[in-house]
Parts: C-alpha cells; sequence; structure tokens
C-alpha cells in the first residue's frame, strides 16, 4: 500500500521540465529584502509600522528573539535581538536605509539588503506597487 501512496505522490510533480521558467524575467521588478536587527519587540514592531506607514516597504515582518554574539568596541558581546525583514524595491534601498539609521537605536545598525535573483512575477510586481519608483 505505501508504495502505491509513494507512485501517486510523485506522479502528482510535474517534471523539471513541467516548471514555469518565466518567474525571472528581465523586465521584472528589482527587488530586495532589507533585514536590520533591533534590541527588543516593541523597536522592532515601531520600526516596521513606521516603513510600511511611510511607502519604503511593502511588507515587513519581525521574528525574533535571536541570539546574536558579535565584537563591539574590542569586546565578545551576546544580545537578545528582533530581526526586522523588509519587502522592498532597490530604488527605495538608499532612502530606506537612511530612514532605518533615523529610528534605529543603535550606533551602528545592521542594515543588509539582498536581492532577489527569482520570484514570482505577481508578487514581485506587488512590491513594487506598494513602494512605487522611487522614495516618498
Amino acid at each position: 500500500m505505501t508504495g502505491s501512496v509513494e507512485r501517486r505522490r510523485r506522479a502528482s510533480v510535474p517534471p523539471p521540465s513541467a516548471e514555469r521558467s518565466d518567474t525571472h524575467l528581465p523586465n521584472s521588478p528589482a527587488c530586495c529584502q532589507v533585514t536590520t536587527t533591533l534590541p527588543d519587540r516593541a523597536a522592532a514592531d515601531r520600526i516596521a509600522a513606521a516603513l510600511v506607514e511611510e511607502g519604503w516597504a511593502a511588507c515587513a515582518q519581525v521574528t525574533g528573539p535571536v541570539e546574536s554574539t558579535y565584537r563591539w568596541q574590542g569586546k565578545i558581546e551576546r544580545a537578545a535581538e528582533w530581526y526586522c525583514h523588509l519587502k522592498t524595491t532597490l530604488a527605495r534601498v538608499p532612502g530606506l536605509r537612511s530612514r532605518i539609521r533615523e529610528l534605529h537605536s543603535y550606533d551602528v545598525p545592521e542594515i543588509v539588503a539582498v536581492r532577489y535573483v527569482d520570484g514570482d512575477p505577481d508578487y514581485l510586481s506587488w512590491i513594487e506597487a506598494s513602494v512605487g519608483p522611487v522614495g516618498p
């Protein structure tokens, strides 16, 4: 019985040649995820809400806590932090980075942008439409 269930399961998965290959289109929006870490949930929620409300990000996800170990001013430090992941366009990154610095309590906040190399075209278009092509 298990063998027939496994065959049915495998039969329902399309072969690689049948997968969509149009998700990385030259005309697709240049989107990315910008990540920053914050000292507590309240700070992460505050920055997430502000950046979405102001149009810098289409979406913000707050996760945590995570334990960070890092070198700061010559010492090894440990701290609980919260991630804030922001979905935006590459065109928005310079302004978003400036706004994060204004809102952030750290002297040197983590602000890292990772470009999406692939994604659902409708989702990427939604990000672009939500934030617009240039800064607010």
